[in-house]
């Protein structure tokens, strides 16, 4: 039987879900009053949509055991142990901050408590990072990252937000920002961030809540080869923050600091290989009392570990902490580039009803739900699932009805019957708000710059011809691992292309690179976000047989053997 803080959670994230961040394809965001395509406007779903949770109907478990020494007493070390950068539970151990499917954040003391909801912005973060005490009020900070590349640094107390201290724009222009613990030993938290093309910049901390970072400084290239970065808090005992970094092919490296703001890191070392069993590495800072960070480790199918720091830049063996983790889509202190934007699909059978099937973190779907009723959606064309559109981390159901476009039943405007596609892959600007492309049927493809409301977009600009070579144009999010929406392009004969999203309006996309041959074998793709919980956008592909397989996104621009999910998608005409 459920505790009642556990069910409170549960409670509040699918109350949240249904006021707030609904899918947007609900009865109350279409046009009102029944339709049909005699009235001349656009058929109407009837109920509105819920995610249940990704843990089938539980919450995670997690206690971390207790680390003894050969003498069976519990660990305790002579160094000084860095203060813990997440504790909001006041208990001087850092907690577990995570975000569920409906997008309400908790927090879950890792000692066998109960989890809490936590409460920070009104808007759907992109990043979450613990950065720790600053003001030394024994409540710990922490910073969020917005979609638009906002930075705020919150005040916490027992899990609530006691209000936004400081807030500072332009942070989108780094694909991953890093709490590294004390780089320089003046007691102040600092932070990294990395560019997408691997530049890595240092903020020095001031240890003032209204102004808590210096400006930036650059300290080296070539950070765009890891996929998982994690700053550790102090590893090796000299009262410095470290951090570790890992490859996508898993080897997993350690750099210490040297106390210099110029150089604040020597030079890496290799701790191992083997680490790409895991999807997301996670901060916990120390937990064992020896004064060395450790490390949490979590497996796709939701198994979660905590690695213990040895005091050399090196972890000890693992120990399991729990179980159902497939359940957070986001951890506080993760290592991986944020993912943000769609992690769900559609499918639209021949009898013209919708189905929508959400990503549960391990790449699986959870079982589908129908979209209002049994034929709602005769008469619709170019149906279209496109990601970031609208802030809160739901995708916007778009298509069009007698040449008018609309998106989650707002009418956009009308003439869109001049275009034989739609395609939504997020973020194409640089600026953080979703954007939408189309393609007419002469082969050009225009871009509209979404205003981050769903149903407005700036002046279309054309970006190229050609692009009626191919029958396919998909795209959910970044699949070469710098923080960019990508783009997917099959020809007729079968030749896959990606075209490497650049963060500009005026040239949104490199030159196409060739991915493989063979894939006329499907007859239909679709691009869910990241279904697998690792951060990486990924590809399905159903062919003819009704057979669907997962292309899990490597983060370098390919993908993974692909793993069959399941039949009887024939009875689709096109997902989404």
């Amino acid at each position: 039987m459920e505790s009642g803080r556990a069910a409170t959670v549960r409670s509040r994230a699918a109350r949240r879900l249904v006021t707030c961040t609904a899918l947007a394809v609900s009865a109350g965001m279409l046009l009102a009053g029944t339709a049909s395509a005699a009235d001349g406007v656009p058929p109407q779903p009837k109920i509105e949509l819920s995610k249940p949770d990704a843990g089938s109907g539980r919450l995670p478990t997690a206690e971390v055991p207790e680390r003894k020494a050969a003498t069976g007493e519990p660990r305790y070390g002579t160094q000084d142990v860095a203060k813990p950068r997440s504790d909001v539970s006041g208990d001087g151990l850092s907690d577990l901050i995570y975000r569920v499917p409906s997008g309400q954040l908790v927090f879950h003391p890792l000692t066998g408590g109960e989890p809490q909801d936590f409460f920070l912005d009104y808007e759907q973060e992109q990043d979450i990072i613990p950065v720790g005490d600053l003001d030394a009020d024994g409540s710990a900070e922490i910073l969020s990252l917005s979609p638009t590349g906002m930075l705020s640094l919150h005040q916490t107390y027992s899990g609530t937000s006691l209000g936004t201290t400081w807030s500072g724009n332009g942070w989108q222009v780094y694909n991953k920002v890093v709490a590294v613990g004390d780089l320089d030993g003046n007691g102040h938290a600092d932070l990294v961030a990395r560019t997408p093309d691997g530049q890595l910049y240092l903020y020095r901390g001031t240890g003032s809540l209204t102004a808590p970072f210096a400006a930036r400084i650059e300290i080296g290239g070539g950070w765009q080869g890891y996929d998982q970065i994690v700053g550790l808090n102090d590893n090796n005992g000299d009262g410095l923050g470290d951090l570790v970094a890992r490859t996508a092919s898993g080897d997993l490296y350690f750099y210490g600091a040297t106390g210099d703001m110029a150089r604040p890191f020597k030079g890496r070392i290799r701790i191992g290989g083997g680490w790409q069993i895991y999807n997301q590495l996670v901060a916990t800072d120390d937990r064992d009392g020896d004064g060395f960070a450790d490390l949490l480790a979590r497996t796709p199918g939701g198994s979660l570990y905590i690695y213990w720091g040895d005091g050399t830049g090196n972890f000890a063996q693992r120990d399991a902490v729990g179980t159902g983790w497939e359940w957070a889509s986001l951890f506080a202190g993760a290592g991986s580039n944020p993912n943000y934007g769609k992690s769900e699909i559609m499918g639209i059978d021949t009898r013209d009803s919708l189905y929508y099937y959400w990503g549960r973190n391990n790449g699986t779907l959870a079982a589908r739900q129908l979209i209002g009723g049994t034929g709602d959606f005769a008469g619709v064309k170019k149906l279209t699932l496109a990601s970031n559109l609208t802030p809160g981390n739901i995708p916007s159901l778009m298509f069009t009805y007698a040449g008018t476009l609309y998106s989650d039943g707002a009418a956009v405007g009308g003439g869109w019957d001049a275009y034989n596609m739609l395609v939504g892959p997020g973020d194409l600007s640089g600026d953080g708000k979703g954007d939408l492309l189309a393609r007419d049927g002469s082969g050009n493809l225009y871009l509209y710059r979404g205003y981050g409301t769903g149903d407005r977009f700036a002046a279309k600009q054309k970006i190229g011809s050609g692009w009626g070579a191919f029958n396919e144009l998909v795209g959910a999010g970044d699949y070469t691992g710098d923080g960019r929406a990508d783009l997917l392009a099959r020809t007729p004969a079968g030749t896959l292309y990606l075209y490497k999203g650049t963060g500009s309006a005026s040239s949104p996309f490199r030159s196409k690179v060739k991915l493989g041959t063979g894939w006329q074998q499907f007859n239909k793709l679709a691009a869910p976000g990241d279904i697998d919980g690792d951060g990486k956008a990924d590809l399905l592909a159903a062919n003819s047989r009704g057979e669907l397989f997962r292309y899990s996104g490597t983060g370098v621009g390919t993908f993974k053997p692909k793993v069959k999910l399941g039949t009887g998608w024939n009875t689709y005409r096109d997902i989404i």
